[in-house]
């Protein structure tokens, strides 16, 4: 029989453990195995995260066609079937789970996927694809070579390179795959600051935790991808007399090398990053990217993977949601509410690594600032998660994740539609087909800025 799961779960807040990635125990495959079932047994006790994401619904069809009826009736070696769907997104932990630490079934289901991950890995290493894919910085770098950059977005738009390209690398032909600029946020950034160089010395006032000095890691989507978006972090910023500068130099934050498992690579990433942002944080700024996964990746994934580490403690503690930190100083009357235009009706896509931070809905409650301006939020899963919604194998299972706000969205007629997470936001679009071209939320904040 299942684990009896009416036992009342925890009233206190989640807490999270340490991972011992490096333990001769983290890779040994039949204790793996075994907490594989235990955690395995209790979720299929409960069945409440049944509609997050397909791992759940993966894990129930096996038991259900189990000899037993049990999870002690599944094959083993079938276990990898449902680790291949969890892309870490961490809401059954955050929003769903009621056995989560400090409960004393201890249930980390993300994390013990990532163990699940890492351990088959290290077994097995990745194909040629997932690698690629997941080197993000190596791929911008070389899509965004000028004349290359038109060259790759020209073929992305062409369905018979789609089609070749799935059957070659298997991207699904129908997934939106970004687009390259030469002309990176890097070398927009020189040409802002030398154009306003008079107002990028602001009087620097620290307010409610923050210090009006703030470094963008710009990520490597910010910079090759969406460059747009980082100058309006710049000009929102520099409106909100914050002093914003560009962090040096900067890898991948390595969230797609640890979806992958390939917990070596997330350490070479965090190695080259770190110091880096440490030297800012010592230097009194505080940190922010656009990306919500990438801050997800310095306030929780990293200081949990090397917890003694007090480099990387230091930019955990230093590390801002971009509307977290407007809206810490909003509190206390410095966040300039003086707009010009109103946006009317936004439909607005909660991200999943913006929900598990723990911080609540700040990006809407800073846009609920403009006046006119009403914010409908849509929280649930867009299915993308990087590469889940790119790759031809699970594409179609992030459709169907995806299908409750793509209805929404097919409903509503917003004005605009934003997403913190640009890339789920181009899924979610692509899919609802009438939806307003996306917008970064902080794209929103300067146009009703009028900047």
């Amino acid at each position: 029989m299942g684990k009896d799961t009416t036992k009342e779960g925890s009233l206190e807040a989640p807490t999270r453990h340490p991972i011992d990635w490096k333990s001769d125990e983290f890779y040994n495959q039949e204790s793996l195995n075994q907490e594989l079932e235990r955690v395995f047994d209790v979720c299929h006790g409960c069945r409440r995260c049944v509609s997050l994401c397909q791992s759940f619904p993966t894990l129930f069809d096996l038991v259900d066609e189990s000899e037993t009826l049990e999870v002690d009736g599944i094959d083993k070696n079938d276990y990898a079937k449902v680790v291949d769907q969890c892309y870490l997104c961490d809401m059954c932990y955050m929003s769903k789970c009621p056995y989560v630490p400090p409960h004393e079934w201890n249930i980390d289901y993300p994390h013990l996927m990532l163990r699940s991950k890492a351990n088959n890995f290290k077994k097995e290493g990745a194909s040629l694809r997932d690698k690629v894919l997941s080197s993000t910085t190596a791929v911008a770098k070389l899509a965004s070579i000028p004349v290359v950059d038109v060259t790759v977005n020209t073929l992305n738009q062409t369905p018979a390179f789609r089609l070749s390209l799935e059957k070659i690398a298997g991207i699904h032909h129908k997934a939106p795959v970004p687009q390259y600029h030469s002309k990176t946020l890097r070398k927009r950034v020189a040409t802002y600051t030398r154009a306003n160089a008079k107002n990028q010395d602001p009087a620097i006032t620290a307010v409610n935790g923050t210090t009006g000095k703030l470094a963008l890691y710009a990520t490597c989507y910010g910079n090759y991808n969406s460059p747009e978006i980082g100058e309006d972090f710049f000009k929102v910023f520099t409106h909100n007399n914050i002093k914003i500068d560009l962090v040096p130099k900067e890898q991948c934050c390595g969230m797609p090398k640890m979806e992958l498992g390939d917990l070596e690579a997330v350490e070479k990433l965090k190695n080259a990053n770190i110091p880096v942002l440490a030297a800012l944080v010592d230097q009194g700024y505080d940190l922010t990217a656009p990306i919500p996964s990438c801050v997800l990746m310095y306030k929780q994934e990293l200081p949990l993977l090397f917890p003694e580490d007090e480099q990387v403690q230091k930019v955990k503690k230093a590390f801002f949601d971009p509307f977290e930190y407007l809206f810490l100083r909003h509190k206390k009357q410095a966040f300039n509410t003086e707009f010009k235009n109103s946006l009317g009706d936004i439909s607005y896509h909660v991200a999943c690594h913006l929900r598990v931070q723990n911080i609540g809905l700040k990006t809407r409650d800073i846009l609920s600032l403009i006046p006119d301006t009403t914010v409908q939020t849509h929280e649930r899963c867009s299915g993308h998660d990087g590469t889940y919604a790119v790759k031809k194998e699970t594409y179609d299972s992030a459709v169907k994740i995806a299908k409750p706000i793509v209805k929404k969205l097919k409903q509503t007629k917003a004005n605009y539609f934003a997403s913190d997470c640009p890339m789920a936001a181009n899924h979610l679009a692509t899919l609802a087909e009438n939806a307003e071209k996306p917008e970064h939320p902080m794209t929103l904040l300067r146009l009703a800025y009028d900047l």
